[in-house]
Protein backbone atom coordinates (compact mmCIF):
# COMPACT_ATOMS: atom_id res chain seq x y z
CA UNK A 1 0.00 0.00 0.00
CA UNK A 2 0.96 3.38 -0.66
CA UNK A 3 -0.77 5.98 1.45
CA UNK A 4 -1.12 9.40 0.24
CA UNK A 5 -1.70 11.24 3.80
CA UNK A 6 -0.11 9.58 5.88
CA UNK A 7 3.86 8.54 6.32
CA UNK A 8 4.61 5.20 7.65
CA UNK A 9 7.43 3.73 9.05
CA UNK A 10 8.44 0.00 10.78
CA UNK A 11 11.92 -0.28 11.94
CA UNK A 12 13.53 -2.05 14.77
CA UNK A 13 10.02 -3.47 16.43
CA UNK A 14 8.26 0.10 16.53
CA UNK A 15 5.02 1.12 13.75
CA UNK A 16 5.32 5.17 13.24
CA UNK A 17 2.89 6.55 11.62
CA UNK A 18 2.62 9.85 10.57
CA UNK A 19 -0.92 11.95 9.68
CA UNK A 20 0.44 14.40 6.78
CA UNK A 21 -2.04 17.37 6.31
CA UNK A 22 -0.40 20.07 7.79
CA UNK A 23 -1.99 22.36 5.56
CA UNK A 24 -5.68 21.28 7.03
CA UNK A 25 -4.32 21.17 10.06
CA UNK A 26 -4.29 17.30 9.35
CA UNK A 27 -8.25 16.98 9.55
CA UNK A 28 -9.56 14.11 9.18
CA UNK A 29 -11.04 13.34 5.85
CA UNK A 30 -12.77 9.91 5.15
CA UNK A 31 -9.76 8.99 3.27
CA UNK A 32 -7.53 10.01 6.27
CA UNK A 33 -9.57 7.65 8.16
CA UNK A 34 -9.58 4.76 5.86
CA UNK A 35 -5.73 5.02 4.95
CA UNK A 36 -5.26 4.89 9.58
CA UNK A 37 -7.80 1.40 9.22
CA UNK A 38 -5.69 0.11 6.38
CA UNK A 39 -2.33 0.52 7.96
CA UNK A 40 -2.58 -0.47 11.32
CA UNK A 41 -4.97 -3.76 9.94
CA UNK A 42 -2.15 -4.55 7.58
CA UNK A 43 0.23 -4.44 10.59
CA UNK A 44 -1.87 -6.09 13.23
CA UNK A 45 -0.02 -9.65 12.51
CA UNK A 46 3.82 -8.44 12.71
CA UNK A 47 5.24 -10.86 15.50
CA UNK A 48 8.21 -8.26 16.00
CA UNK A 49 6.13 -5.53 17.12
CA UNK A 50 7.01 -3.72 19.86
CA UNK A 51 4.66 -0.44 19.90
CA UNK A 52 2.95 1.53 17.73
CA UNK A 53 2.95 5.48 17.96
CA UNK A 54 1.25 8.00 15.47
CA UNK A 55 1.49 11.84 15.69
CA UNK A 56 0.86 14.50 13.20
CA UNK A 57 2.92 17.12 11.16
CA UNK A 58 4.09 20.04 12.18
CA UNK A 59 3.64 21.96 15.32
CA UNK A 60 0.08 23.10 15.24
CA UNK A 61 -2.24 20.31 15.43
CA UNK A 62 -2.24 16.33 15.80
CA UNK A 63 -5.87 16.18 14.26
CA UNK A 64 -7.82 19.39 14.06
CA UNK A 65 -11.05 16.48 13.78
CA UNK A 66 -13.58 15.67 11.00
CA UNK A 67 -12.47 17.09 7.56
CA UNK A 68 -15.26 19.58 7.93
CA UNK A 69 -15.77 20.70 4.27
CA UNK A 70 -15.90 17.03 2.98
CA UNK A 71 -18.97 16.17 6.39
CA UNK A 72 -21.17 19.12 5.83
CA UNK A 73 -22.10 17.16 2.25
CA UNK A 74 -23.93 14.40 4.18
CA UNK A 75 -27.11 14.73 4.29
CA UNK A 76 -29.12 11.70 4.48
CA UNK A 77 -29.39 9.61 7.58
CA UNK A 78 -27.98 6.59 6.01
CA UNK A 79 -24.98 8.49 4.88
CA UNK A 80 -23.95 9.91 8.11
CA UNK A 81 -24.19 6.27 9.45
CA UNK A 82 -22.12 5.01 6.81
CA UNK A 83 -19.60 7.68 7.90
CA UNK A 84 -20.15 6.67 11.53
CA UNK A 85 -19.36 3.31 11.13
CA UNK A 86 -16.63 3.47 8.76
CA UNK A 87 -14.96 5.97 11.13
CA UNK A 88 -15.75 3.71 14.16
CA UNK A 89 -13.74 0.91 12.38
CA UNK A 90 -10.77 3.29 11.38
CA UNK A 91 -10.14 3.98 15.12
CA UNK A 92 -10.80 0.42 16.25
CA UNK A 93 -8.01 -0.37 14.14
CA UNK A 94 -5.80 1.19 16.75
CA UNK A 95 -8.02 0.16 19.51
CA UNK A 96 -7.83 -3.44 18.79
CA UNK A 97 -4.15 -3.28 17.71
CA UNK A 98 -2.14 -6.09 19.26
CA UNK A 99 0.69 -3.81 21.04
CA UNK A 100 0.37 -0.38 22.78
CA UNK A 101 -0.42 2.53 20.56
CA UNK A 102 0.82 6.15 21.29
CA UNK A 103 -0.62 9.07 20.56
CA UNK A 104 2.31 11.94 20.35
CA UNK A 105 0.53 15.01 20.04
CA UNK A 106 2.73 17.21 18.24
CA UNK A 107 -0.41 19.99 18.86
CA UNK A 108 -3.85 20.25 19.01
CA UNK A 109 -6.33 17.64 19.22
CA UNK A 110 -9.91 18.86 18.64
CA UNK A 111 -12.93 17.17 17.63
CA UNK A 112 -12.59 13.79 15.84
CA UNK A 113 -8.84 14.53 16.51
CA UNK A 114 -9.77 14.03 20.12
CA UNK A 115 -11.66 10.84 19.61
CA UNK A 116 -8.27 9.98 17.71
CA UNK A 117 -6.37 10.72 20.94
CA UNK A 118 -8.60 8.71 23.70
CA UNK A 119 -8.74 6.09 20.93
CA UNK A 120 -4.79 5.48 21.57
CA UNK A 121 -3.38 3.41 25.05
CA UNK A 122 -1.72 6.27 25.72
CA UNK A 123 -1.03 10.07 25.15
CA UNK A 124 1.99 12.23 25.12
CA UNK A 125 1.41 16.02 25.35
CA UNK A 126 3.64 18.54 23.82
CA UNK A 127 3.80 21.59 26.04
CA UNK A 128 1.72 23.31 24.24
CA UNK A 129 -0.79 20.73 23.01
CA UNK A 130 -4.29 21.39 23.69
CA UNK A 131 -7.74 18.82 23.91
CA UNK A 132 -10.94 19.23 23.33
CA UNK A 133 -14.30 17.39 22.72
CA UNK A 134 -15.72 20.92 20.57
CA UNK A 135 -18.50 18.50 19.17
CA UNK A 136 -20.98 20.51 21.23
CA UNK A 137 -20.44 23.78 19.63
CA UNK A 138 -21.34 21.77 16.18
CA UNK A 139 -25.23 20.70 17.49
CA UNK A 140 -23.88 16.94 17.13
CA UNK A 141 -22.61 14.43 19.94
CA UNK A 142 -19.05 11.74 19.03
CA UNK A 143 -19.52 10.22 16.68
CA UNK A 144 -16.07 7.46 16.43
CA UNK A 145 -16.55 5.52 20.07
CA UNK A 146 -14.64 8.45 21.68
CA UNK A 147 -17.37 8.99 23.77
CA UNK A 148 -17.36 5.56 25.40
CA UNK A 149 -13.32 6.27 25.57
CA UNK A 150 -13.98 9.44 27.03
CA UNK A 151 -15.98 7.89 29.83
CA UNK A 152 -13.92 4.86 30.42
CA UNK A 153 -11.09 7.23 31.06
CA UNK A 154 -12.21 10.03 33.41
CA UNK A 155 -15.87 9.03 34.34
CA UNK A 156 -19.22 10.06 33.98
CA UNK A 157 -19.49 13.01 35.64
CA UNK A 158 -16.00 14.45 33.84
CA UNK A 159 -16.86 13.07 30.33
CA UNK A 160 -20.69 15.53 30.57
CA UNK A 161 -18.58 17.96 31.69
CA UNK A 162 -16.33 18.08 28.99
CA UNK A 163 -18.86 17.58 26.53
CA UNK A 164 -20.79 20.07 27.50
CA UNK A 165 -18.51 22.81 27.75
CA UNK A 166 -15.93 21.94 25.08
CA UNK A 167 -13.05 23.14 27.42
CA UNK A 168 -10.01 23.04 25.51
CA UNK A 169 -7.71 21.37 28.19
CA UNK A 170 -3.96 22.47 28.62
CA UNK A 171 -1.40 19.17 29.46
CA UNK A 172 -1.74 19.92 33.09
CA UNK A 173 -5.40 19.39 33.05
CA UNK A 174 -5.51 16.59 30.53
CA UNK A 175 -2.59 14.85 33.08
CA UNK A 176 -4.90 15.41 36.25
CA UNK A 177 -7.90 14.01 34.15
CA UNK A 178 -5.90 10.88 32.83
CA UNK A 179 -5.90 11.84 29.21
CA UNK A 180 -2.16 12.67 29.55
CA UNK A 181 -0.03 10.18 30.76
CA UNK A 182 3.07 12.01 29.56
CA UNK A 183 3.61 15.73 28.74
CA UNK A 184 7.10 16.93 27.15
CA UNK A 185 8.72 19.73 28.54
CA UNK A 186 8.87 23.37 26.65
CA UNK A 187 12.64 23.59 26.44
CA UNK A 188 13.37 20.37 24.47
CA UNK A 189 12.37 19.54 21.00
CA UNK A 190 9.38 17.55 21.46
CA UNK A 191 10.66 14.76 18.63
CA UNK A 192 13.23 13.84 20.76
CA UNK A 193 11.61 13.91 24.13
CA UNK A 194 9.09 11.60 22.42
CA UNK A 195 12.14 8.98 21.63
CA UNK A 196 13.15 9.54 25.47
CA UNK A 197 9.58 8.10 26.35
CA UNK A 198 9.74 5.40 24.29
CA UNK A 199 13.57 3.96 25.48
CA UNK A 200 12.16 2.23 28.10
CA UNK A 201 8.96 0.52 26.10
CA UNK A 202 11.34 -0.54 23.28
CA UNK A 203 13.44 -2.85 25.91
CA UNK A 204 10.36 -4.79 26.34
CA UNK A 205 9.90 -8.17 23.95
CA UNK A 206 7.27 -8.12 21.48
CA UNK A 207 5.96 -11.23 22.92
CA UNK A 208 5.18 -9.56 26.56
CA UNK A 209 3.26 -6.15 24.75
CA UNK A 210 0.90 -8.77 23.33
CA UNK A 211 0.39 -9.84 26.59
CA UNK A 212 0.19 -6.38 28.22
CA UNK A 213 -2.25 -4.85 25.53
CA UNK A 214 -4.33 -8.18 25.68
CA UNK A 215 -4.62 -7.77 29.46
CA UNK A 216 -5.86 -4.12 28.68
CA UNK A 217 -8.04 -5.17 25.72
CA UNK A 218 -9.97 -7.38 28.42
CA UNK A 219 -10.59 -4.88 30.31
CA UNK A 220 -11.32 -2.29 28.26
CA UNK A 221 -14.61 -3.94 26.13
CA UNK A 222 -17.10 -4.26 28.49
CA UNK A 223 -20.08 -3.82 26.91
CA UNK A 224 -18.53 -1.82 24.39
CA UNK A 225 -20.70 -2.86 21.57
CA UNK A 226 -24.18 -1.62 23.90
CA UNK A 227 -21.96 1.79 24.46
CA UNK A 228 -20.98 2.16 20.84
CA UNK A 229 -24.61 1.62 18.99
CA UNK A 230 -26.13 4.23 21.19
CA UNK A 231 -23.08 6.56 20.34
CA UNK A 232 -23.97 6.02 16.57
CA UNK A 233 -27.31 6.18 17.02
CA UNK A 234 -27.49 9.65 19.50
CA UNK A 235 -24.56 10.96 16.29
CA UNK A 236 -27.28 10.41 13.63
CA UNK A 237 -30.15 12.03 15.26
CA UNK A 238 -27.94 15.19 16.16
CA UNK A 239 -26.13 15.08 12.82
CA UNK A 240 -29.60 15.37 10.84
CA UNK A 241 -30.85 18.42 13.00
CA UNK A 242 -30.85 21.69 11.53
CA UNK A 243 -28.78 23.32 14.46
CA UNK A 244 -26.32 20.84 13.46
CA UNK A 245 -26.22 22.30 9.90
CA UNK A 246 -26.56 26.10 11.14
CA UNK A 247 -23.47 25.51 13.46
CA UNK A 248 -21.47 23.78 10.57
CA UNK A 249 -22.37 26.62 7.80
CA UNK A 250 -21.11 29.38 10.72
CA UNK A 251 -17.94 27.67 10.83
CA UNK A 252 -17.44 27.32 7.24
CA UNK A 253 -18.29 30.79 6.38
CA UNK A 254 -15.63 32.32 9.24
CA UNK A 255 -13.18 29.58 7.56
CA UNK A 256 -14.09 31.37 4.28
CA UNK A 257 -13.63 34.56 5.71
CA UNK A 258 -10.12 33.45 6.80
CA UNK A 259 -8.67 32.51 4.00
CA UNK A 260 -9.26 35.57 1.84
Amino acid sequence: MNPQYLQVSCEDGLLRVLINRPEKRNALSQAVLNEIREVFSAHAADQTLIAATITGAGERCFAAGGDLKEFDGLRERAAVERMTLDSSAALDAIRHFPVPVIGFLNGDAIGGGAELAVACDMRVFAAHSKMAFVQGTLGISPAWGGGADLIRIVGGAQALRLLSRADFLDPAAAERLGLADAIAPADRPFADWCEEFLKPIRQRKPQVMRAFKAMVMTARTGDVQAQRAQETAALVETWMHQDHWDAAAAVLARIAGAAK
